[in-house]
């Protein structure tokens, strides 16, 4: 008898066209041949005429297998490779050759499909599968082959789509969801941020006679987290475990990036992380990063250094995110040295620093003044093979600007765009920043059309440079041409932009347009930080109009901004000017008591501390009110007792 291999191999050669040839043939059980193909053509199941590619002799010799006609299994192995390999063209013709001969089509198989178009990104495919497979195949779908196409939907991130062939096929009957269907509709619920319907399906889990199980408990914890529903997720928490439903890692690792992320609350984390020792969850790699990411945001970089060689001694590998939030922490502190030590640690550990790790060094070493520093990490990186992406020539292209090469900023910017790396936003604000503070006005102009031809939105900060930028060069008519384009476009200003433009109109007297820019500001919701009162509080003492200045002073205050050392110098400053002396310490004196009596104390203090640098002694009545609200009555009791006890024992 013939072996396998030879009957392919003779039919190959009576048949060019035959698609088996002696290199595309091997053997999988006694009865299977595979072919791997290499089309990419994902076409759907269709009858045709095409001769299948199976050999007849293969089928003759196939005994029969459990339910299975004589050779069923041959075909089921068929479809299972080609499902593998996405030959959906030889799918096709099996599936043709299967209805013609009368074969068993079983749920399996079309699981095999749907699966192989979920891989091949073609979910529309899985779903025409799903539907046609009890009118033209016989074979009524159940919960399994509905779950597959549900699961497709999910992983493709299809979450619409998820949601509207559920409701689609429940409405037509015959299919009772089981646990896994609601896992997959709740998951679909929350990345679409619709928690209060995820929460509803939840609940009518156990009346369906599907228990929720950990994946339920944990997809809608990461849903209420991500939504800063903390005290919602915490008390879910409780629930899932007096329910006998143990947490796992990943469930508390939703928890603690909620807390650590939403609130910033490290404390709340702390207690969460002993809570899941307590469990008997092992910390991995994801739980020390989102607490040592916390920490270092907060400043706290002495804890989040400690908490990396726990993370070391317990056998957890630190990764390029770990070292990233630290190196990241270090810069924000000015602390780049600290920051350069971990990017050689990191490489001791054979963790090779991101593009994006030497941008944030390559950003801290330019605030810093330190140019060469910056350059010289831009050259280690490209040394390294580390390929410079967008971020990075961001990055240099500022810093470069920042400390006035501005020739070098647009040497950067060409490379830039020769080696395919795209300029975004950051990119084009950064350089017409550092061009317009180079005199160089003309080229702002040929940059913003090369932005705009580029298809890049200019944004906020974009219009803010700009417009600061006319100011400079006391071009104000073409700076309020800028701020209509703004509008215009519905780029909908920020605080910096209305702050600059009020700048520019302070700094040329039209301090009532000034004025009338700040009405607007709070009609849209924009509101003024101290900063932006402090421009029009300079432009009112200025012009000797210390009466609408403390009036704006007193709207200040009860807007919620508190005032600075900046605030009481305008005023003081002032005051100076026109002879008043007595009145200087008057008016500071009576700022302290009106933040007092609005509990403002923190900001009372800091009028109190600039009474000081000038050598205005505020008088008793000032002092005892100050003392009083910072001084609580328990915290002192407290500190009282802590001294006595380390004294004495």
């Amino acid at each position: 008898m013939p072996t396998w291999w030879s009957l392919a191999r003779r039919q190959s050669w009576k048949n060019p066209t035959f698609p088996f040839s002696p290199l595309k043939c091997l053997l999988v059980g006694p009865l299977s041949v595979l072919y791997f193909s290499s089309s990419s053509y994902f076409p759907q199941i269709e009858e045709d005429e095409e001769e299948p590619p199976v050999a007849e002799e293969i089928f003759r010799g196939a005994p029969t297998m459990g339910p299975y006609k004589q050779g069923d299994s041959t075909f089921f192995s068929l479809v299972q490779t080609y499902a593998d390999s996405g030959d959906f063209v030889l799918l096709n013709q099996v599936f043709t050759r299967m209805k013609r001969e009368n074969r068993v089509f079983t749920e399996k198989l079309f699981i095999l499909v749907i699966k192989a178009h979920g891989r091949a990104g073609s979910y529309e495919s899985a779903i025409k599968v799903f539907d046609t497979m009890r009118d033209r195949y016989n074979c009524p779908p159940t919960i399994r082959s509905f779950n597959s196409v549900l699961n497709v939907l999910v992983q493709s991130c299809n979450f619409h789509g998820a949601l509207a062939f559920y409701h689609r096929v429940l409405r037509i009957g015959g299919l009772a969801p089981n646990s896994l269907t609601f896992n997959l509709i709740i998951k679909s619920l929350c990345k679409l941020g619709s928690i209060d319907q995820a929460v509803e399906m939840f609940r009518k889990m156990n009346s369906k006679g599907c228990p929720p199980d950990l994946f339920s408990y944990s997809t809608l914890i990461d849903g209420l987290c991500k939504e800063d529903r903390i005290e919602e997720a915490i008390a879910l928490l409780d629930e899932m475990q007096v329910e006998g439903c143990f947490p796992s890692v990943v469930t508390f690792n939703s928890l603690i990036h909620g807390v650590v992320c939403k609130r910033g609350d490290m404390g709340r984390a702390s207690k969460l992380l002993d809570n899941m020792l307590l469990k008997g969850c092992t910390p991995n790699q994801v739980t020390y990063n989102i607490l040592i990411h916390g920490l270092c945001v907060k400043g706290m970089l002495d804890k989040a250094v400690t908490l990396l060689s726990k993370m070391v001694s317990e056998k957890c590998v630190p990764n390029a995110v770990t070292y990233g939030s630290l190196i990241n922490g270090c810069v924000k502190q000015g602390r780049c040295g600290d920051a350069i030590k971990f990017l050689s640690d990191m490489a001791g550990q054979g963790c090779l620093p991101n593009a994006h790790i030497y941008s944030i060094l390559i950003s801290g070493f330019f605030k810093k003044g330190d140019c060469q520093a910056a350059l010289r990490l831009w050259r280690e990186m490209v040394e390294r093979g580390c390929e410079p992406n967008t971020v990075s020539y961001t990055s240099l292209v500022d810093g470069l600007c920042r400390v006035g090469e501005v020739k070098e900023a647009k040497k950067f910017f060409e490379e830039m765009v020769n080696k395919g790396s795209v300029p975004n936003v950051v990119t084009y604000s950064s350089l017409m920043k550092g061009l317009f503070e180079s005199g160089k006005f003309s080229e702002v102009a040929i940059l913003w059309k090369e932005m705009i031809e580029s298809g890049c939105t200019p944004n906020a900060i974009t219009y803010s440079v700009l417009i600061r930028g006319f100011c400079w060069d006391g071009k104000l008519k073409e700076a309020w041409a800028a701020w209509k384009h703004m509008l215009d476009s519905g780029c909908k200003p920020d605080v910096v932009a209305y702050t600059t433009l009020i700048n520019g109109l302070c700094d040329a007297g039209q301090v009532d347009e000034g004025l009338k820019l700040l009405d607007d500001m709070v009609c849209r919701e924009c509101w003024p930080d101290v900063v932006t009162f402090n421009i029009i509080l300079g432009g009112l003492c200025r012009g000797g109009e210390l009466s609408r200045a403390v009036g704006l002073l007193k709207r200040m205050i009860d807007s919620g901004c508190d005032p600075d050392t900046i605030t009481c110098n305008v005023f003081l400053q002032c005051l100076m000017e026109k002879g008043l002396y007595d009145g200087a310490e008057q008016f500071m004196e009576e700022l302290v008591s009106h933040m007092i009596e609005r509990g403002r104390v923190n900001g009372a203090s800091a009028v109190l501390e600039v009474m000081l640098q000038k050598w205005l002694l505020p008088n008793s009545c000032t002092w005892e009110k100050v003392i009083r609200c910072l001084c609580k009555h328990k915290k002192i009791q407290k500190t009282i007792y802590k001294s006595f006890v380390e004294l004495f024992g």
